[in-house]
């Protein structure tokens, strides 16, 4: 009986010891991979911008939290509203870890209801979580044609523009078809940087589609010293300021409850502001690793120090649930998706 008793104590033991050294062989095996190595992360906007701000912010933070701790970089690839970078991250780049895309929303939904060739699918997309939702606005400068965002029905105001894709061409052709502004689009512009330095220069009278956060901080004097208007927000909810201050939501001016969930549909694209994606293939231990990384990066008191001193929004989401919600979005009716896709379609104002 004793033997029987040390046999049966032998083999708990061992599958103790099973349940105790697996995950952290798990995470030694992600830890070895990464050691040494260097993780890219390709920002699908110029340098000096929005995406490049947080990017650059997560990369000197993110491999800290990463096993192996691997050195982190950014790389600018701009191009066809971030879809060369969603492209290049879906077809070319390493699938072991080594390569993560920061691309517009727009790359995320082009597929579904954009008018242009992409050479991705985001539904096989891996994400590895978004960096904050953000609030998409209309803003002018205050020698503009419109003042007011209803005068924007009458009067044609000159917007400057990314590419199809990139919110800042979509979101005034979505206005343009849906509620009548006259919007004309000026396409071209590498990132929001060269946006707004084209409205400092008075070639474009001001821009739609680049997010609320982080532009009062990086053009401190324009809404401070009134230079510019915001007009519209286009956004499900709006942002707690702008709201405050009274800016409108663009959905307020829709003509039917159909053209309201149309909108809806493609404003949903702010929740997930600046997402960042792996590609399809990347081991799973090793996307788990860069989820978890990722979340436990916006955790880092460092981090939000350095970001609260920037004024960015650091209201992050994880990679699950930004793969839910993508999923989600694919599999509304098509009668939505394709009176959305239409909506996209811009056509300068007559």
């Amino acid at each position: 009986m004793p033997a029987v008793n040390g046999v049966l104590r032998a083999c708990w033991l061992a599958i103790l010891a099973c349940l105790v050294v697996t995950p952290a062989s798990a995470q030694d095996v992600v830890a070895d991979f990464f050691r040494g190595r260097q993780i890219t992360i390709y920002v699908g906007s110029s340098a000096g911008g929005g995406y490049d701000t947080y990017a650059r912010l997560i990369a000197r933070y993110f491999g800290n939290h990463i096993p192996g701790n691997p050195t982190v970089v950014v790389e600018n690839m701009p191009g066809a509203g971030s879809n060369k970078a969603a492209g290049y991250i879906y077809s070319v780049a390493p699938k072991d870890g080594t390569a993560i895309a920061a691309v517009f929303p727009g790359a995320l939904l082009d597929p579904l209801i954009g008018d242009v060739n992409v050479q991705h699918d985001p539904t096989k997309l891996l994400y590895v979580g978004n960096a904050n939702s953000d609030v998409y606005i209309c803003f002018l400068r205050s020698d503009a044609p419109a003042k007011t965002f209803p005068d924007a029905f009458s009067h044609e105001v000159i917007l400057g523009a990314s590419n199809a894709g990139g919110t800042t061409r979509d979101l005034p052709a979505m206005m343009n078809n849906l509620l009548g502004t006259k919007f004309r689009v000026v396409t071209g512009y590498a990132g929001s940087k060269e946006i707004t330095l084209a409205i400092e220069r008075n070639e474009v009278n001001g821009a739609c589609g680049i997010g609320w956060t982080g532009l009062p901080t990086m053009h401190p004097d324009w809404f401070s010293k009134k230079l510019m208007n915001v007009i519209v927000q286009v956004d499900i909810k709006g942002h707690p300021d702008l709201n405050t201050m009274g800016v409108p939501l663009a959905a307020q001016f829709a003509k039917t409850d159909e053209d309201r969930q149309v909108m809806e549909l493609i404003e949903s694209q702010g929740v997930f502001g600046r997402p960042y994606v792996m590609p399809p293939g990347v081991p799973a231990e090793r996307a788990a690793a860069l989820r978890k990384a990722f979340v436990a990066t916006f955790k880092d008191p460092a981090l939000r120090a350095e970001g609260d001193k920037m004024q960015l929004d650091l209201d992050s989401m994880s990679g699950d649930d930004l793969q839910a919600l993508v999923a989600k979005l694919y599999a509304l009716p098509p009668t939505i998706v394709a009176r959305a896709k239409a909506a996209l379609i811009y056509s300068p104002p007559k």
